[in-house]
């Protein structure tokens, strides 16, 4: 990741859609975006996990990210995203955005921004 760039925390319902849209923006803006996936529930079915999408805004921050833009496909991910963010310091709390935009059109145009 450049240094100074906003990570993106991918959260879908679909875990491929999550992995498939990350590796959309690695191939379209390279390594200066991080963009990590987040998606289906523990069991490898449809759903998300406030564990995991907590796990990535952190691994997010600690990659040095100075910001992350969680991009969510439905209410369900936007809803786990905002208890996930909830459970953070307030200092990692107060540098994150939530965006439903179309999650894979989203992601390309927040990376290449």
């Amino acid at each position: 990741m450049k240094a100074g760039n906003v990570a993106l925390v991918i959260v879908s319902h679909s875990r491929m859609i999550a992995r498939g849209t990350a590796d959309m923006v690695a191939q379209m803006v390279g390594s200066e975006v991080t963009a990590l996936p987040c998606g289906g529930d523990p069991d490898g079915g449809l759903g998300t996990s406030v564990a995991e999408i907590d796990a990535a805004i952190r691994e997010a921050f600690a990659a040095g990210a100075p910001g992350v833009l969680v991009m969510v496909d439905l209410g369900g991910a936007e809803t786990n995203s905002e208890m996930a963010i909830e459970m953070l310091p307030e200092a990692m709390r107060s540098r994150i955005q939530i965006s439903d935009a179309p999650i894979v059109e989203g992601a390309i145009m927040a990376a290449a921004e």
